[in-house]
């Protein structure tokens, strides 16, 4: 069945989920604050105009935007759209956001007659293109209905985590943990190996082989062996989701030395001026510590070779 959607954030993830609902055959009308974002999205098939003035006709609005407080800033600032949606419309939530932060956000959605769905994705910009995002999802099953043609069309997999707002961004703070953890170790063995003499070519194709492998270390690794920093999820995510996790392991008086030491690597790339590049470059801090030069892209080989 064919829906108006709205997609708020064209970013790498939201970008990929808009053109997907396209070639799902709904109605598509997306924003960002990049105008070449907009531009490929149009190019697509999608609509720029106003969300603000088509926002009474969207039947799903899906919010991809960076934090909370965009997100809040989406429906409820001065130009938010919640009052102008229609009674009935879904408001599908996939920012990294505190449990807390999603439990309250419900219950102003859902006073003005929408229907919200705490609903963060993970899979990277490939498979948010495919359609094939994993969607872990909490809220009303009046919620879960309302958004299926939407969701239906981003995931391949949307886990079901229960009737209660907040269950989905809990899970994904899991998630989050790991993956950024992951990146961290990724790097710190990739560069821990050359300096044994091991490079990271080498790394690369025997780890995937061998029980200290990861979904993050195959995704990633490859980044530095080409050196190719292009940020397909950047640096500066993870200050903000590892402080999230680190901000709910507080108030549940629950240590996480792991996650607190990821959090500062990252930290030390962002005040480096790494923050929009790839979240692989957490690398380039190990390697200047230790004195490594890391592989460079083929550019830059061609470029120093004239």
């Amino acid at each position: 069945m064919t829906k108006n959607i709205g997609v708020i954030g064209l970013g790498s993830m939201g970008l990929g989920i808009a053109q997907s609902l396209l070639r799902a055959g709904h109605s598509v009308w997306g924003t960002d604050l990049n105008s070449e974002q907009v531009a490929k999205f149009v190019a697509s098939g999608g609509q720029a105009s106003p969300l603000a003035d088509a926002a009474a006709s969207l039947d799903i609005l899906v919010l991809v935007v960076l934090n909370a407080e965009q997100t809040e800033a989406v429906l409820f600032g001065e130009t938010g759209l919640a009052n102008s949606l229609s009674k009935g419309a879904s408001v599908i939530s996939c920012a990294t956001v505190a449990p807390d932060f999603a439990r309250r956000l419900a219950d102003r959605v859902e006073d003005l007659g929408l229907a919200y769905l705490d609903a963060p994705i993970s899979g990277g910009s490939a498979k948010a293109a495919a359609g094939k995002l994993s969607v872990m999802a909490s809220g009303s099953q009046v919620a879960f209905d309302a958004a299926k043609p939407a969701l239906d069309g981003m995931a391949e997999t949307v886990f079901d985590l229960g009737r209660e707002v907040g269950a989905g961004s809990a899970m994904k703070a899991v998630n989050q943990l790991l993956a950024g953890v992951h990146i961290a170790a990724m790097a710190e063995a990739i560069t821990f190996g050359m300096t044994q003499g091991v490079t990271p070519q080498q790394i690369l194709d025997v780890i995937p082989q061998c029980a200290g492998t990861s979904w993050m270390f195959e995704n990633r690794a490859p980044h530095i062996v080409e050196g190719d920093y292009t940020p397909h999820s950047s640096i500066n995510i993870w200050p903000k989701d590892l402080g999230i996790i680190l901000d709910i392991a507080r108030t549940a008086k629950f240590p996480a030395p792991l996650t607190a030491t990821a959090l500062q690597q990252f930290l030390a790339a962002a005040g480096s001026n790494l923050g929009h590049e790839d979240d692989a470059a957490v690398a380039k801090i190990y390697a200047r510590n230790a004195g490594l030069e890391l592989p460079k892209a083929k550019a830059e080989n061609l470029e120093a070779a004239s």
